[in-house]
């Protein structure tokens, strides 16, 4: 009950809110400490860990239990709690990085799902949030440890390694970001050389069925004083007459082959 009233009531919200941003906040009668941190299980959560540090301890706010818990120590615990908390985060980020070497790899073999764009959306969408939200947790510590250098008590050691474990997972949140661009890209470019290549088969197709085209609609036109009509051999006559068309006319598309 002292610690409630120690603490501010907007405070108190702050540390009741599951997702509040990071946030490090002095005070004359102790200091908040809000480190948002994503976890990665089955699916991505954002979580928020919030510390009242007074002047002899620190305490972790429980929201399950809507009570503070007290740690016992001033600075080693709530670093103790980060620590691991930070640790699983580094070891679990290498599930994006394995899914999107495996992705690369199926680019590179030219064996990639027709959910390669949806894995792709989500795979951004979620290491975008990573990178947000550890870019703000970094500036939170790196204000911290600005604030108490001085403190005789303060392991600094122990809170530049959370914060050079931070900016490590989110270099490597960057990393990838760029080489989901770059593979984007790389998928762009293998779909549009398919869709050239199916329009230029296309293309070959329309240029020697056009001819014979014509020709069915001349020949299927009724009126009198056609060719061949007087004949009993003019549907033969025609039909050799389309068969030396049609190889006319590839003879003529592989000559323009030949010569671009």
């Amino acid at each position: 009950m002292n610690l409630y009233n120690l603490v501010e009531t907007l405070h108190i919200e702050d540390l009741k809110n599951p997702t509040h941003p990071s946030i490090f906040d002095e005070n004359d009668s102790y200091d908040m400490l809000i480190v948002r941190l994503p976890i990665i299980e089955d699916k991505l959560e954002l979580i928020s860990i919030g510390f009242i540090i007074t002047s002899d301890n620190s305490y972790l706010y429980v929201r399950d239990k809507k009570a503070f818990e007290e740690l016992g120590n001033r600075f080693d615990a709530p670093y103790k709690i980060l620590d691991t908390t930070i640790d699983k985060l580094l070891k679990s980020f290498e599930v994006y990085r394995d899914l999107i070497i495996d992705m690369e790899e199926a680019l590179y073999l030219n064996k990639t799902k027709k959910s390669f764009i949806n894995s792709w959306l989500e795979l951004k969408r979620n290491i975008v949030r990573v990178e947000r939200v550890l870019m703000h947790a970094s500036s939170t510590m790196d204000k911290m440890i600005s604030y108490h250098t001085e403190t005789l008590d303060f392991p600094i050691n122990h809170y530049m390694d959370l914060h050079e474990h931070l900016e490590r997972t989110l270099h490597s949140a960057k990393l990838q970001l760029s080489k989901l661009d770059y593979l984007y890209n790389f998928h762009n470019a293998q779909t549009n050389e398919k869709m050239n290549h199916l329009i230029y088969i296309l293309t070959i197709i329309s240029a020697i069925f056009l001819p014979l085209n014509l020709v069915v609609g001349f020949f299927g036109m009724n009126t009198s004083g056609m060719p061949f009509s007087d004949g009993l051999s003019g549907t033969n006559s025609v039909g050799i007459f389309m068969i030396i068309l049609s190889i006319f006319m590839v003879g003529v598309i592989y000559f323009v082959k030949k010569r671009v």
